[in-house]
């Protein structure tokens, strides 16, 4: 049955397909990132679109590697998913070994080109990130909440890849904008576990820091991150790295993650958790956006 709809697939469907395996929309937040990042870096100081294209690329086959493996290893849960089951693995339209061979060229690829282009550094980062979803993080979901921890590793190094590609150093800046997108994982990924709460334990998926579901210290933790988030994302200006504008405007963006976070709190419902998690979807890519247009030169 499942070679039947292989063959019957036609090359625009086979796109789509490739498309979804590799997440592209969450492929391309997480490059967006990586992106930003880069162009952050003391060391990058013109607005080279080729060299942006390439990281964007080699970012974006990397990231794709990862969701690939990521939904093989996970088809039979994805199956039982309301919001997965129609994934290309899980439905049965692609294999297991072609999404694993797409996993393996796209992967490769994407490491070679980062370590050609760009620098040996980064190359290494990006493997290690890629080998850390893929092989621990997915894995750990089913046995402890301890996964969104190990899981906000990963997702926070396309900014320290950025820094490396671009700086050639490890040096704190890239610490600073690893740890900005480390925290903000956190409220973000518990308030979609939260509207996803009843699909991940069909699955079996262990998501949320308490073990009865979506309880007030759920919410107390998305608190908790969140103003710990204020701190962290003054460092840019602390270090040097932004002007003052910047650090009032992500100020400002984390009085108002800070305050949803509390609604939450206070009205321990899945609208709340929903407005978290857009609210989430719109912080990060502003705080990004404000740096960088407020570097220092």
């Amino acid at each position: 049955m499942t070679a039947e709809i292989h063959n019957t697939l036609s090359w625009k469907d086979k796109l789509k397909d490739y498309k979804e395996l590799m997440k592209f929309t969450l492929s391309f937040t997480v490059v967006f990132s990586c992106v930003i990042c880069y162009l952050l870096a003391p060391k990058v100081v013109e607005f080279d679109w080729s060299r942006i294209i390439l990281l964007f690329i080699a970012g974006m086959l990397i990231s794709g590697s990862a969701n690939a493996i990521n939904q093989a290893v996970e088809k039979d849960t994805d199956a039982v998913m309301k919001r997965t089951a129609n994934r290309p693995v899980a439905s049965g339209r692609m294999s297991v070994n072609e999404a694993y061979t797409f996993a393996l060229i796209a992967g490769l690829v994407g490491i070679i080109m980062m370590y050609y282009f760009f620098n040996l550094s980064s190359a290494l980062v990006s493997a290690f990130s890629l080998f850390l979803y893929a092989f621990i993080y997915t894995p750990v979901k089913k046995i402890s909440s301890i996964a969104v921890l190990v899981g906000a590793i990963p997702g926070a190094l396309p900014c320290l890849i950025g820094w490396v590609a671009g700086n050639d150093d490890f040096s704190a800046g890239g610490w600073v904008l690893f740890g900005i997108q480390f925290l903000w994982q956190f409220p973000h990924f518990w308030a979609i576990a939260w509207v996803a709460h009843g699909d991940y334990s069909k699955a079996g998926f262990k998501l949320l820091p308490a073990d009865k579901g979506p309880t007030k210290f759920t919410a107390v933790q998305c608190v908790m991150y969140s103003v710990l988030m204020v701190p962290v994302c003054m460092l840019p200006y602390y270090f040097g790295l932004t002007g003052i504008v910047s650090f009032w405007i992500v100020l400002v963006l984390n009085l108002f993650l800070i305050i949803q976070c509390v609604r939450l709190f206070n009205a321990m419902d899945v609208k709340s958790a929903r407005r978290v998690m857009f609210s989430s979807y719109i912080y990060l890519p502003l705080v990004f956006l404000a740096l960088l247009a407020d570097k220092v030169h």
